[in-house]
C-alpha cells in the first residue's frame, strides 16, 4: 500500500469515506437479473436509474426517477422490447432521457424516457440498430460527439453507429481474434482500448480501423479482464496474474511494454470492473460477488496507485450503477455515489470528503463534462476531435431546459455514409435520434436537443410559428442562464485573487 509508517502523503481525498443510505431511501423488491454476464447491469444519470431485471420470455429494464424510494411494485412498466435478455445499458452523455440497451438478442436499441419516467410498458425502441450475429454485451457512447455509440458483441466485432441515422459507419471485423473483455473511449473520443480473451490490451484508431498499440498477455491470468483510458491519455487495466490473484495495473500508451504500476488484491474469483472519475483522478473498483469497493487516487508521480480506503457491507454486490459528477450533491461534498445491487434491493453509497465550511468546495469539484456535445456525428465521422465542453456545479448543476425532445417530425434518409446494417435494408420506414442544434454568431453551440424523428415517406411536416416561438424563447432562457452562472464564477475568481494578493491566502 502507499501508506506507511511516519510517511504522510498530501491529498485531499485521503479522507474519503463511504456510507450507505438508510433503509428507506433504498428501492426494494428490484427483482435484478441472474444472467451470467460480467457487467454493471446498472446505470444512473442525474434524472433516472435504470436496472436491468429479471423477465419471463424476453428482455427487460427498470427506468426510474432518482429521487423514487421504497418498495418497487411488481406491476410497475418496464423497458421490454428485446426478445432475450439484457445485458448491458448505458445513458447518452448528451441526453439525460435517452438510454441504449444490449441483449443476446444480438441487437442494440436506443429508447427515449419521458420526463417523468414510464408510465406503461415500453415496447417501441426509437432506434434498432441490427449488425451483430451474436449476442451484444457492451456499449460505450462516445464522450464528446453527439449520437456516437459503440457496440461490441461476441461476434469479436466493435461496431459504431451514427444513431441519429441509424447508420453503420464503422466496423473493426478483424482487430480482435476472440471474445471482447471491455472497451473504453479516451477523452477525446479520437481511441479506444480494447480488452480480449487473447489477453492483449489494444489502443485502436475506430475511423481507420488500425492497432496503434498493443501489449500481449496485459494480465497473465485466463480470467476477463477490463480497461478504462483515464484523462491523461494512460490506461488502467484490472485482471488476474498467473496465480489467479486479482490485480491492477497502470500502462502509458506511449509505452505498453512494461505497466508504470501493478498493484495486487486478493484471490477473489469476481472480476473488477473499474469506474474512473476524471474530475478527480480516483478509480473504484467493484467485484461482482464482493462486499467491498475499493477506491484508489491516479498521481503523477511514482507509486502512481494510491490505495485510499475501502467501502464494506455484509451482502455480497450483484453489479452497481455509478452516478456521474452532475447528479451528486455538492452542498454535502459528495464526490461520488454508487448504486449498489443486491439480489432483490438497490442501495445508495454515496463517497464524501468531510469538510466543515458550507461553501462551495472548489477543490473537490473543478469544472466537469456538461451535457452539450462538443461536436455532432457527421463532425467526428470526418475526422474531427473535441475534449468535452465543461461546466461548473457551484451552486449544484441546473441542465438546459429541453426543447421540444420529445417532438415527432419527418426527416429525408440522408446518403450512406458507411456500411448499412441489415435493418436498414428491410425497408424505407425508420425512426431516428436526431438533434435541433443552435449556434450564436460566433459559431458556439448554446443548445441541443435529442429528439425522436420519423421517416415515413410524406416529406417534412413543418414547425408552426408558435413551436418555432417557444423554441426561440427556450435558447434564449439557456444563453441567460449560461451568462449569469459565468458571471458568478467570474466573481468568485475575482474575490478569490484578491484575497491571494491581500496576503490572506
Amino acid at each position: 500500500m502507499s501508506f506507511r509508517r511516519g510517511v504522510v502523503r498530501q491529498s485531499k481525498f485521503r479522507h474519503v469515506f463511504a456510507q450507505a443510505w438508510k433503509a428507506e431511501h433504498c428501492l426494494d423488491d428490484v427483482r435484478v437479473t441472474r444472467v451470467t454476464w460480467e457487467g454493471p447491469l446498472c446505470a444512473a444519470n442525474p434524472k433516472f436509474i435504470a436496472v436491468i431485471v429479471e423477465a419471463g420470455g424476453g428482455g427487460s429494464f427498470l427506468v426510474l426517477p432518482l429521487s423514487k424510494t421504497g418498495r418497487v411494485d411488481q406491476s410497475i412498466p418496464s423497458v421490454c422490447g428485446h426478445a432475450a435478455p439484457v445485458l448491458d445499458i448505458q445513458w447518452c452523455p448528451h441526453d439525460d432521457n435517452v438510454i441504449a440497451s444490449a441483449s443476446e438478442d444480438g441487437s442494440v436499441k436506443v429508447w427515449q424516457i419521458p420526463d417523468g419516467g414510464i408510465i406503461s410498458p415500453l415496447t417501441e425502441a426509437a432506434m434498432t440498430l441490427e449488425g451483430h450475429s451474436k449476442r451484444v454485451g457492451i456499449l460505450a457512447w462516445h464522450p464528446t460527439a453527439l449520437n456516437i455509440l459503440l457496440s461490441a458483441g461476441c461476434d469479436n466485432l466493435v461496431c459504431i453507429w451514427d444513431v441519429g441515422t441509424g447508420e453503420l459507419v464503422y466496423r473493426l471485423d478483424d482487430a480482435h481474434p476472440d471474445l471482447i473483455y471491455g472497451v473504453s473511449w479516451n477523452r477525446e473520443g479520437s481511441a479506444i482500448c480494447t480488452v480480449c480473451k487473447d489477453k492483449a490490451l489494444r489502443v485502436i484508431d475506430p475511423r481507420r480501423g488500425t492497432v496503434l498499440k498493443m501489449k500481449d498477455k496485459a494480465h497473465e491470468g485466463s480470467r476477463p479482464m477490463r480497461a478504462v483510458f483515464l484523462s491523461d491519455g494512460k490506461i488502467l487495466t484490472t485482471g488476474f496474474s498467473r496465480m489467479s490473484e486479482r490485480q491492477m495495473a497502470l500502462w502509458d500508451t506511449r509505452d505498453l511494454s512494461e505497466p508504470m504500476a501493478v498493484q495486487e488484491m486478493d484471490t477473489s474469483n469476481g472480476v473488477l470492473i473499474p469506474f474512473y472519475d476524471p474530475d478527480t483522478n480516483m478509480v473504484y473498483l467493484c467485484g461482482k460477488g464482493d462486499c467491498t469497493i475499493r477506491y484508489f487516487e491516479v498521481t503523477e508521480e511514482s507509486p502512481y496507485l494510491h490505495f485510499l480506503s475501502l467501502y464494506s457491507s455484509k451482502e455480497p454486490q450483484r453489479g452497481a450503477g455509478f452516478l456521474n459528477k452532475r447528479g451528486v450533491d455538492v452542498n454535502k461534498c459528495e464526490i461520488a455515489r454508487f448504486y449498489k445491487l443486491h439480489e432483490r434491493k438497490v442501495e445508495p453509497i454515496s463517497m464524501t470528503v468531510p469538510r466543515k465550511s458550507d461553501l462551495f468546495q472548489g477543490d473537490l469539484y473543478p469544472d466537469t463534462a456538461g451535457l452539450e456535445p462538443s461536436l455532432l456525428a457527421e463532425d467526428w465521422i470526418a475526422g474531427q476531435d473535441a475534449p468535452p465542453l465543461l461546466v461548473s456545479l457551484s451552486g449544484g448543476y441546473q441542465a438546459p431546459s429541453s426543447k421540444h425532445r420529445d417532438t415527432l417530425r419527418n426527416r429525408p434518409k440522408p446518403p450512406s455514409q458507411g456500411p448499412v446494417s441489415s435493418s436498414q435494408q428491410a425497408g424505407d420506414s425508420y425512426t431516428a435520434l436526431g438533434t435541433t442544434a443552435t449556434r450564436d454568431m460566433e459559431g458556439e453551440r448554446v443548445g441541443m436537443a435529442v429528439v425522436i424523428q420519423e421517416t415515413d415517406g410524406d416529406g417534412e411536416r413543418g414547425k408552426s410559428e408558435e413551436e418555432q416561438l417557444c423554441e426561440v424563447l427556450a435558447e434564449v432562457k439557456a444563453l441567460r442562464a449560461l451568462v449569469l452562472a459565468q458571471g458568478q464564477r467570474i466573481e468568485l475568481l475575482e474575490r478569490q485573487l484578491a484575497r491571494i494578493e491581500d496576503g490572506d491566502v
